[in-house]
């Protein structure tokens, strides 16, 4: 009887060896999924070291000749340097858009999960559905917004609205619950401290790590955004690398020669994110571990 408790099942796999299975199907599914995803980059990357007539003649996964020195020469003095002045904005929009937008969303999410008050979650609620409503659908009434002020055809037309991150108020809150516990907010209260030099002296520090995820997510989106600012301006010195590069693309049937600027343009654009990616990963990743726990 015993012996025919200890004895494994017919057919059944030992525990160890399930185990192994299943650790060698999530590492392939990771493996396909992580190459599919870096197929892009990679391409770019090669492409980017063409000259125009290899770009043409040669396999497209595979260097020829390595042109990059002057592919970034050639990016960055056609038209007067008018890539550069992109890039410049593009850091404008998404380091200015990221930073106060990711301090107004501390400042909500810290809001709503410190402070008791009648209809937060209500509040919460409706912030919280501001995820599912299209940016897309937002832009023409924002255009109009602007328009009445004179601000179309601005910096300010595109931060303003960058700024406004229900995702971002999200996590923070999440991010509060998790990270500030409420016997230092009483302590410091005790000692006389105004809530909002809480807030910026002891609330702020503790949140640093969901901060940079928030930081991350928000100079991502506004990076890559396009929409917003084929809308809102009409000005080729205020268009960040997006936009810029849509048009050399769309002129690529008149001036072929755009072409491979087109290309090593949208290589160098995803180097600033790979670089700060690299440069927060840390506290990107203690973020996201905090939130997992809450």
């Amino acid at each position: 009887m015993t012996a025919a408790r200890t004895s494994s099942a017919p057919g059944r796999r030992p525990p160890s060896q399930e185990s192994l299975v299943g650790r060698i199907a999530a590492m392939s599914v990771l493996v396909v999924l992580t190459i599919y995803f870096l197929i892009p980059a990679y391409f770019l990357l090669v492409s980017s070291t063409k000259s125009q007539g290899d770009f043409a003649s040669t396999f497209g996964l595979w260097f020829a000749d390595l042109n990059f020195a002057d592919n970034l020469r050639t990016l960055f003095t056609t038209q007067d340097g008018l890539f550069g002045r992109w890039a410049v904005n593009s850091l404008i929009y998404a380091g200015g858009g990221a930073l106060i937008g990711t301090f107004l969303s501390a400042l909500a999410g810290y809001a709503l999960a410190k402070f008791r008050f009648r209809g937060r979650d209500f509040l919460f609620s409706v912030i919280l559905s501001g995820v599912l409503v299209p940016s897309a659908t937002l832009a023409l009434p924002l255009f109009l917004m602007f328009s009445a002020v004179h601000q179309v055809n601005t910096y300010w037309s595109v931060i303003l609205p960058s700024v406004v991150n229900p995702f971002g108020v999200f996590l923070a809150r999440v991010f509060t619950s998790a990270s500030v516990p409420e016997a230092i907010l009483e302590s410091a209260r005790i000692d006389g401290a105004s809530e909002f030099r809480i807030f910026r002296q002891v609330s702020l520090r503790l949140l640093a790590p969901g901060l940079v995820t928030i930081f991350l997510f928000q100079f991502i989106g506004i990076w890559n955004n396009f929409f917003l600012p084929m809308v809102m301006l009409q000005s080729e010195e205020l268009y960040p690398i997006t936009l810029g590069l849509f048009n050399w693309n769309a002129a690529v049937s008149q001036q072929p020669d755009l072409q491979q600027s087109v290309i090593t343009g949208s290589f160098v654009s995803i180097v600033p994110l790979i670089v700060l990616f690299l440069m927060l990963q840390r506290f990107w990743r203690t973020g996201l571990a905090a939130g997992a726990v809450r």
